[in-house]
């Protein structure tokens, strides 16, 4: 009975095992993507990326001193033109010196007035000592003292009038350190980012710039082709761009130029094959706004003709 019992038992237990292995043995079919991915149009094609930015590239904006930000005059989106005021920080301290030089300037353009009287007091003891030196009723030494403090008044009137000049440059400085308070739109564009608030400290080196300036009614593409596929790339290829992830709606793309400088990838697409010390051939490409919903910053899958 016992030796019934454990045949049975043996033989669920190869059942089993054989059902297990049965099941690893299967062949799970590969999940369908969400959606297919762009194909290489021509016979002979570079596979790149690119990322989309602002004809004549984008202008990364900075205060041009460290300071407190008093008021951001414009928002993501709005459209300035060159010289506009982008954001004012706090100059109190700037004015508060162009006062103090103000005043230094007074004071030294009255201590030159007074230089100039003291002076001609002097012309006027040295015209008299020379008129009584011909009828020799001054000595030799009251002439001679009577000059050297001629010389000596003409002096401190020269010494005042080269402080006065230092006193304008050093208020020209201080206006230009109120001047550079305000930071002004280099050129005409869009605001793409504002990453400061008023009531924060801006510096020149912050990591993250304060605002950035692109013109958005035309495109261009940066293109990043590997180093392998340097040598293939020809100047004045044609290219599609497509949206990332995407086969429909392609961009016909208008070659710029080569930047003449290979450098390290920057521009990481997160794959699990890429390598991150790559280095890539930026080429540059125009296209023109169409449906086809672009912004700047984004990426976009790009294929060259190397033919």
């Amino acid at each position: 009975m016992f030796k019934r019992f454990s045949f049975f038992v043996a033989l669920a237990g190869i059942g089993l095992a054989a059902n297990l292995v049965r099941k690893q043995n299967v062949v799970e079919p590969p999940v369908a993507p969400l959606a297919e991915p762009a194909s290489a149009p021509y016979a002979d094609s570079i596979g790149a990326r690119g990322i989309v930015e602002g004809i004549e590239e984008n202008v990364r904006i900075a205060p041009a001193t460290a300071g407190l930000v008093a008021s951001v005059k414009v928002k993501v989106g709005d459209e300035v033109s060159e010289g506009d005021v982008l954001f004012e920080q706090d100059s109190r301290d700037a004015v508060a010196l162009i006062a103090v030089q103000e005043a230094n300037v007074l004071a030294i353009q009255t201590s030159i007035v007074e230089a100039d009287v003291a002076l001609a007091d002097k012309q006027d003891q040295w015209h008299r000592v020379v008129q009584l030196g011909e009828n020799r009723v001054v000595s030799i030494d009251e002439k001679q003292r009577t000059q050297f403090a001629l010389r000596a008044a003409a002096s401190r009137v020269e010494s005042r009038k080269s402080d006065l000049a230092a006193a304008h440059a050093l208020l020209a400085r201080a206006k230009v350190q109120r001047d550079l308070m305000i930071t002004r739109a280099p050129r005409s564009g869009t605001i793409l980012q504002v990453n400061i608030r008023a009531g924060e400290y801006a510096v020149p080196s912050a990591s993250e710039v304060s605002l950035l300036l692109g013109r958005t009614d035309s495109f261009q593409l940066r293109t990043d082709v590997d180093e392998d596929n340097a040598p293939r790339v020809k100047a004045g290829c044609e290219g599609l761009a497509f949206i990332k992830g995407s086969h429909h709606d392609p961009v016909p793309l208008r070659f710029v130029r080569i930047e003449p400088y290979i450098l390290p990838k920057r521009s990481l697409t997160g794959e699990s094959g890429e390598r991150v010390d790559t280095r890539v051939l930026q080429v540059i490409f125009q296209f023109d706004r169409s449906n086809v919903p672009v912004y700047a910053g984004q990426q976009m899958d790009v294929f060259l003709n190397a033919k």
